[in-house]
């Protein structure tokens, strides 16, 4: 909060809370990194779990297979779902990549197409597009029912994840579902954050920072040529179990019988 005694008062309320809890959990290694650093007394009772996908979700969306809009002909389709944050997810250099590569030769217009499905901002993604003369390689979709949009997510050549280095302690929930997607996924993101980390677990390199040119312009030929060639690298079946809500769901069972543990070793 801006006002500095509101800040004071969630300050307190935040250290209260974890010094009392007997276990605090958080959905990234960066946040829960945060807390550590920021409370060394509470260190050993701070955890993470990661977000995850729901299964059942991804079975229905497999056996209902709903319309979804066709993929281009000749083309590489490279889907981004969901919102386009134009602070925390700004595609300007994505777009200034692709038009580098359209003048070079690198990539025919006719070879790639992003996809930006729920992007919420669309007029900016159109406006960029138009600036670098790319529009015919972007398409801005609206929204569709989840299950739709978890079976486009199965259709997709390949998958684009965005995310700022302002949010190197935050993963995108919809990184989750990529996962379970089993596509090729792309990430435009700073090496060092958690995001970019969890891919490189998973097995996934195809990893370069969004806020540069040269980096996205060096690796999306790339990404495209093993995309075609069915050699991009897909994420790993343990890392896709593990993300699994059933998965995370065991991982806080065995939080909580060590919480049970200590408890019965204070009566």
């Amino acid at each position: 909060p801006a006002d500095p005694q509101t800040w004071l008062q969630y300050q307190a309320i935040e250290k209260r809370a974890l010094e009392h809890a007997a276990l605090s959990v958080f959905t990234t290694p960066g946040a829960a990194r945060i807390y550590r650093d920021r409370y060394p007394a509470c260190a050993s009772k701070v955890a993470v779990i990661e977000n995850g996908f729901d299964e059942e979700s991804f079975a229905a969306a497999e056996a209902a297979r709903p319309e979804v809009a066709s993929l281009t002909p000749g083309a590489i389709t490279l889907l981004h779902s969901g919102i386009v944050y134009p602070d925390e997810r700004d595609p300007t250099q994505l777009m200034m990549a692709l038009q580098r590569l359209r003048v070079s030769g690198a990539i025919e217009p006719s070879r790639l197409r992003i996809r930006f499905r729920a992007a919420v901002h669309d007029e900016l993604l159109k406006g960029l597009a138009r600036e670098c003369g790319v529009d015919d390689m972007i398409e801005t979709l609206p929204a569709v029912p989840y299950r739709d949009a978890l079976h486009e997510m199965r259709c997709a050549d390949g998958l684009l994840v965005m995310q700022a280095s302002n949010c190197n302690e935050q993963i995108p929930g919809k990184l989750y579902e990529y996962l379970r997607a089993a596509r090729p996924i792309l990430c435009l993101s700073d090496p060092v954050g958690d995001t970019a980390s969890l891919l490189r677990r998973a097995g996934v390199d195809t990893i370069a920072p969004l806020d540069s040119v040269d980096s996205i312009a060096a690796i999306l030929p790339r990404f495209v040529e093993l995309v075609h060639a069915e050699r991009a690298p897909l994420p790993t079946a343990s890392c896709v179990e593990n993300a699994s809500r059933r998965g995370r769901t065991g991982q806080l069972v065995k939080h909580f019988d060590r919480c049970l543990a200590r408890a019965h070793a204070l009566l």
